[in-house]
């Protein structure tokens, strides 16, 4: 999978979870901030990134760093997604489903801040073990990532569109 240059792009980010962790040391506890942060151009692109620092304001940063490293290109087919999927990361497991034009992101937080910033208008899913927000987020990176559209599955199979859509 080719890596895709964030620089010149213009990316919304949404913050997915914050969590507060803790380390116990022999004074007492040390308490730091864990951000969990997606960002899209909402054309196709996006990427996740999980930041840590003692403040929030810093862990965002870094959460948004580390997802412009991570970005990754989705085949889409208009508003929606060209087939149905389930991806699946850890104990997460999202299904993702094409839905018609008008329908709306049918969605839970974590999948539904991917696929708003992938830039998904239409769309139907449900996160099925999981709740864990890291998980589901990856998880839904998967499913997004087995996306296939008619052209590609034709160049795989040395056929015409034609042949494969019928």
């Amino acid at each position: 999978m080719a890596k895709i240059d964030a620089s010149k792009m213009d990316l919304q980010e949404r913050v997915v979870s914050i969590n507060r962790v803790s380390k116990t040391v022999k004074g007492g506890r040390i308490f730091k901030f864990s951000a969990l942060v997606v960002v899209g151009d909402g054309q196709g692109t996006v990427g996740f990134g999980l930041g840590k620092s003692g403040e929030v304001p810093d862990a965002i940063r870094k959460g948004i760093e580390d997802a412009k490293k991570n970005l990754i290109k989705v085949s889409l087919r208009g508003t929606t997604i060209p087939h149905e999927v389930i991806g699946k990361f850890g104990a997460g497991e999202v299904l993702l489903k094409p839905a018609a034009p008008g329908t709306g992101v049918i969605a839970g937080g974590p999948v539904r801040a991917v696929v708003e910033t992938v830039g998904i208008k239409d769309i139907r899913s449900k996160a099925i073990r999981s709740n864990n927000p890291c998980n589901v987020v990856r998880a839904t990176i998967d499913g997004l990532t087995q996306l296939r559209n008619a052209e590609e599955v034709a160049k795989i199979r040395g056929k015409s569109v034609k042949e494969i859509l019928g």
